[in-house]
């Protein structure tokens, strides 16, 4: 045969390759505990309380050792992790309470993660506690409104200070539960329960594994926000002991107080949420195209009488939630992405909840809005040698007096306290982690130029300005 007509009819018996299928978009899943500690984990040093499943998480996964939260309380945490904008620009800077329930809530038109995601082709939902909208004055910042398509948990955060609620929301409808409570305080629902039948953490674990079993053809971002370790400040006030959980677990036959077991039992509980998410990616064959990011919204808490002294929930750092110390907005952060993130490595990497609009957006393949205080960490996650960061990240305070804090360039955090006409306290990260040494006269120019980025890192704001100590007190939740 001619050789030029064999390669035509060779060509004709072979099969066209198809085109390359467009890679798809990875899951991303986002959990968060309520006022866990950086040292409350056994991978970040803990000694008593035992976490497993999450130390788990880190050996097969990425450890960051310089992570930190949107604020050092409930609300503006949250409000900066949905925004992407840091504690001076974000719209919800404080717990506002009952006093003032708009100044708390998201408004129609702020751009969230969610609403990016969710115009990018994914299925979104929220899980657990929200505390960013409510039925009433606040609808405006409703989940459904803001991104995400479903919705099953608090709205508001009072309310979920009770861990055995009456009722719950799913989507804007209120699904009764068989818990008998105590109504303590104004708000609906909030109090402690006297019939303590359903755990609001345990419906939501098994919300959160239905909805991924639900979504296995189709990207989709579930952020799922736990309410524990936090206390029922009600229950505290009342009974001396707002770890209210159904059972010690491992720690009933410890010679421990009460409110030292449920701390324990609230952490390991948690702690085996997460395992049974790990497990189920795993045999849903997920794995490989979901990353799951855990972390806390701010520092530990001690609010339900447990003894600090035992459990050491900062580790090194100094401060509790409500301090601008590193103790607490420093929180634990482990991402798990078999086949992309490397297991068992640590990253320095500074980074802070703003970066998760950025970083998700990169990930989903789609363009995050301008203006935001978002760098993403894609490249930490994936190993890449470059990794832009933040000259400064931000932070501010409502309760007891006006406070702010700064951190520069990763190492130096400046601390204006109680007054804005207050000198700058100066402290250098790298060699006193701490924070118990103002180096401020020893560095005059670094502590110069972070006052200089906190006179100007903040826009005004009519629900969140700056009080002098002693013009009153919001809410603490």
């Amino acid at each position: 045969m001619n050789p030029r007509l064999l390669l035509v009819v060779l060509a004709l018996l072979t099969p066209l390759a198809a085109p390359a299928a467009p890679a798809r978009q990875p899951n991303l899943i986002w959990i968060m505990a309520d006022d866990l500690g950086y040292g409350d984990l056994g991978c970040y040093g803990q000694k008593v309380t035992a976490t497993p499943h999450l130390d788990r998480m880190a050996s097969e996964g990425l450890k960051f050792t310089q992570f930190y939260a949107g604020a050092t309380v409930c609300a503006p945490s949250r409000s900066v992790l949905m925004t992407g904008r840091h504690h001076g620009r974000t719209r919800v800077r404080g717990n506002a309470g009952t006093t003032n329930p708009a100044a708390q809530a998201l408004r129609e038109g702020d751009a969230t993660v969610a609403g990016a995601l969710q115009s990018a082709g994914y299925a979104t939902a929220l899980i657990g506690k929200w505390g960013l909208g409510d039925i009433g004055a606040a609808e405006g910042g409703l989940p459904r409104r803001h991104g995400f398509g479903y919705f099953f948990g608090y709205l508001n955060q009072t309310h979920a200070h009770n861990h055995f609620p009456a009722f719950l929301w799913r989507n804007e409808e209120r699904i009764t539960l068989p818990n008998k409570v105590t109504p303590v305080g104004p708000v609906p629902g909030a109090g402690y329960a006297t019939e303590a039948v359903v755990f609001a953490d345990d419906l939501f674990a098994d919300e959160a594994l239905k909805f991924v079993a639900n979504h296995q053809q189709r990207p989709f971002f579930l952020y799922w926000s736990m309410v524990i370790p936090h206390a029922n400040n009600e229950r505290t006030r009342e009974l001396k002991n707002g770890a209210h959980v159904p059972d010690f677990g491992p720690y009933a036959g410890k010679d421990w107080p009460e409110p030292d077991k449920g701390q324990a039992a609230m952490i390991t509980r948690m702690d085996s949420y997460v395992g049974r998410m790990l497990a189920q990616l795993r045999q849903l064959g997920l794995a490989e195209n979901t990353l799951v990011i855990f972390t806390s919204d701010n520092g530990p808490h001690n609010e339900s009488n447990h003894d600090l002294s035992r459990f050491q929930p900062g580790g090194p750092l100094n401060g509790i939630k409500r301090s601008l110390t590193d103790g607490g907005i420093r929180v634990p952060a482990i991402a798990w992405w078999p086949g992309t993130v490397k297991p068992g490595t640590e990253s320095r990497h500074v980074a802070y909840f703003g970066d998760w609009f950025a970083t998700a957006a990169e990930l989903a393949g789609t363009a995050a809005p301008a203006g935001l205080d978002s760098v993403s960490f894609a490249p930490t996650l994936r190993g890449a040698a470059k990794q832009p960061g933040h000259e400064f990240l931000y932070w501010e305070f409502h309760e007891r007096g006006f406070s702010q804090a700064a951190l520069y360039q990763g190492r130096w955090k400046g601390i204006r306290e109680r007054s804005l006409s207050a000198a700058v306290a100066l402290y250098d990260l790298q060699n006193d982690i701490e924070e118990k040494k103002n180096v401020a006269a020893r560095h005059p120019e670094i502590a110069a130029r972070i006052d200089a980025y906190l006179k100007t890192a903040r826009l005004e704001s009519a629900e969140w300005a700056p009080r002098e100590e002693g013009q009153g007190k919001n809410a603490k939740k």
